[in-house]
Formats: structure tokens, C-alpha cells, sequence
């Protein structure tokens, strides 16, 4: 089994940042994918971003050359690191990983509050 705990959220003004960690355990070994997906009131979850054990990232257009994802497979932990954000960026942030696509695991969720 794998357990995902998300930590960093928060309420930010708009044009503010915050940095999301998500730190696995467990069967972590297994996770060549770990990334960040995000579901807003009324709205269905969607990627944010993602990221392989080998680096390569893919993001939502929505936050491209806004936030960065990173991951450190030392720790078994992915990063995303939210720059100018937006009222719109407000959702709850899940923490997502697995052995592939569709993500298999996921966190509990942590909630980004982004005020105008």
C-alpha cells in the first residue's frame, strides 16, 4: 500500500505563492508517477500537473509559467511550487501517484484559497 500526506496549503491574496509538498510512503518505490490535480467547488478534479521518476512534467494551460512541479525520489516527496496566483486557483489540492496512468493513490487533500 501506499499513503500520500499533502502539506502547505493555505489562504494567499492573489498575485501570492505557496509551495505544496506531498510526501508518500509505504510501497513508495512503485510510483513513477506522482503529481498535483485540484477540484474546485461544483467543478470535477483535473490534473494540475504531473510528474515521472525520470523528470518529465506535463501542466494544466491553465498554470503553465506559473507553477512548477518537482519531486525529490530520496524522500519519495513531489513539490508544486504555485507563483501569481489566482482567485480562480482556489480549489482543494490532491496529491495523486501511481505505477502509471489513471493514478491509483491519493491524499487527502489540502485547500489553496486564493482572495482578490
Amino acid at each position: 500500500q501506499v499513503q500520500l500526506v499533502e502539506s502547505g496549503g493555505g489562504l494567499v491574496q492573489a498575485g501570492g505563492s505557496l509551495r505544496l509538498s506531498c510526501a508518500a510512503s509505504g510501497r513508495a518505490f512503485m510510483l513513477n508517477y506522482m503529481g498535483w490535480y485540484r477540484q474546485a467547488p461544483g467543478k470535477e478534479r483535473g490534473l494540475v500537473a504531473i510528474i515521472t521518476g525520470a523528470g518529465t512534467t506535463s501542466y494544466a494551460d491553465s498554470v503553465k509559467g506559473r507553477f512548477t512541479i518537482s519531486r525529490d525520489n530520496a524522500k519519495n516527496t513531489v513539490y508544486l511550487q504555485m507563483n501569481s496566483l489566482k482567485p480562480d486557483d482556489t480549489a482543494v489540492y490532491y496529491c495523486g501517484a501511481g505505477p502509471s496512468r489513471p493514478i491509483s493513490y491519493w491524499g487527502q487533500g489540502t485547500q489553496v484559497t486564493v482572495s482578490s
